[in-house]
């Protein structure tokens, strides 16, 4: 997975990201093989990474536009939200029991 803010990649920082809006994202990119241009290759990428505007995701490919050879053919998005405000509640107590 790719950094995204200060503690990206640790349980933490997953975490706060989830609680800020952040859900799974996942991605079946299908390009083109540069050696075999009516081949198509599919690759999966998966991050954290907030709908619908999904700026990681956009950010990944534009690296790949400048960086890879392959020309994309198509971005197949799933994405679900794996926690929510609504679904956090801070502890107000702590019990201990011997």
């Amino acid at each position: 997975m790719s950094g995204c803010g200060k503690g990206a990649g640790t349980p933490r920082g997953d975490f706060e990201r989830q609680i800020d809006g952040f859900g799974l994202t996942t991605a079946e990119i299908l390009y083109r093989m540069p050696d075999h241009p009516g081949l198509l290759q599919s690759y999966v990428w998966q991050d954290y990474d907030r709908c619908p505007e999904y700026p990681v995701l956009r950010g990944f490919l534009d690296w790949w536009r400048r960086e890879i050879e392959g020309v994309l053919h198509s971005v197949r998005v799933g994405h679900k939200a794996l926690i929510g405000p609504a679904d956090f509640r801070p502890v107000r107590a702590e019990f201990r029991l011997n």
